[in-house]
């Protein structure tokens, strides 16, 4: 069950759609129910609920549906299908989520997605959403932040399972010779025959994806590295961003709009050094993940998540966030040094074969298996690891 827009593509939206894609890869049977217009074209296994509407939530803007209607359609997709697993992701979004759990029987499993340590509306909305939390049979957060949310404001305990990517895809796009900087076959050493390009993917118009801080970083940048362009992937008002830059540096920045799967892991696989700027409201910090993939050099404010992420600093750059001086700095710092984009993108190579969905997509079925009182195609003793972490029993 997906609670966000399918056809406004996010975090949450590929994780749904990564696993179920692994699972039916690995041979089972599976559906998914989300919101979409009625124009959007679905994959085969993905079941529209009808369209959503835009809510404010934890410092974005989330499409959910919820109402009489959308629980006839919950229902009736519960009805029809018939599954020996319901897995719920955001149970306590006033969504699908929290419609699925009300309306649901037997094994539940739900996926909390979210990290809001001070969100006053989930500790005020805990007693009534508790009746439908109960029905769940295993948790799983998809980051310790996500987790002491979860802990903090519903009670009960989650076991950790980060989002997934599919690593061989990013590693092995091929890098597009526009798009390539320093870093491209034939560049000389210390970019002295090419000039280097920084990468940006995210939604424009959305504060706490920090483009504005990089924008803050940039004209410090282009005076020591006059030719550094920065590539910006995703949708949102191009003219208001650029709008704080000097005129003479508002052509260093190249606007992709929104770009496909393929070309997002082309750019990444391009770019001299990947920055992501965040200011907040993450739980885990996927794009960091993609990067590291593809073989991107990563620099990232220093959020709690975006830190375990990169496992405390050893895979991946950090500054303080929000910190446009420190990210201008470390910024140039890493573009002058070969050496040490190097080691960070050996590092990040090995560190992201956690998040592979071979790894992932393994463990949330581990789980599934425990729930329906497994099948023998899930090792027992990686059932019993998981019970052990969730510190859950049957019943």
């Amino acid at each position: 069950m997906c609670p966000y827009s399918w056809d406004v593509p996010g975090g949450v939206q590929f994780h749904i759609r990564d696993l179920a894609e692994d699972l039916i890869r690995r041979g089972h049977e599976v559906s998914v129910l989300a919101p979409a217009d009625e124009d959007t074209p679905l994959p085969p296994y993905v079941v529209s609920a009808g369209r959503a509407v835009p809510v404010p939530y934890n410092g974005s803007v989330a499409r959910l549906n919820f109402g009489f209607l959308s629980a006839a359609r919950v229902r009736r997709w519960l009805h029809d299908g018939g599954f020996d697993v319901i897995h719920i992701h955001e149970p306590a979004s006033p969504s699908l989520g929290l419609l699925s759990c009300w309306a649901a029987q037997g094994p539940i499993v739900a996926t909390f997605h979210t990290s809001n340590p001070r969100s006053r509306a989930m500790i005020a909305a805990g007693p009534i959403l508790q009746p439908a939390l109960e029905k769940i049979s295993a948790r799983i957060a998809v980051s310790e932040y996500a987790r002491r949310t979860l802990v903090e404001h519903l009670g009960g305990d989650a076991v950790v399972i980060p989002n997934g990517v599919d690593v061989g895809f990013f590693a092995d796009a091929e890098p597009k010779s526009e798009w390539q900087g320093l870093d491209a076959p034939g560049s000389v050493a210390g970019g002295a025959a090419r000039a280097a390009t920084i990468g940006f993917i995210g939604r424009i118009d959305e504060p706490r994806k920090g483009l504005p801080t990089l924008m803050r970083a940039l004209p410090r940048i282009l005076a020591e590295r006059p030719g550094t362009r920065l590539l910006v992937a995703g949708r949102g008002d191009e003219q208001e961003a650029v709008a704080s830059l000097p005129e003479a540096v508002r052509g260093q920045v190249e606007f992709l709009g929104m770009v496909s799967d393929e070309d997002k892991a082309r750019l990444l696989r391009s770019v001299d050094l990947y920055v992501a700027p965040n200011t907040g409201g993450e739980s885990f910090g996927i794009i960091l993940v993609e990067a590291m993939s593809a073989g991107a050099p990563v620099l990232a404010g220093d959020l709690d998540a975006f830190r375990q992420v990169l496992d405390g600093g050893a895979a991946g750059e950090l500054f303080p966030v929000e910190d446009a001086d420190a990210l201008a700095a470390a910024a140039l710092r890493l573009l002058s040094d070969p050496a040490r984009r190097s080691a960070l993108r050996a590092v990040g190579s090995a560190h992201v074969r956690r998040f592979d969905w071979s790894v992932v997509g393994g463990e949330i079925l581990s789980v599934y298996e425990m729930v329906t009182d497994g099948a023998a195609s899930v090792a027992p003793d990686e059932r019993t690891r998981l019970r052990g972490r969730l510190g859950l029993t049957r019943g």
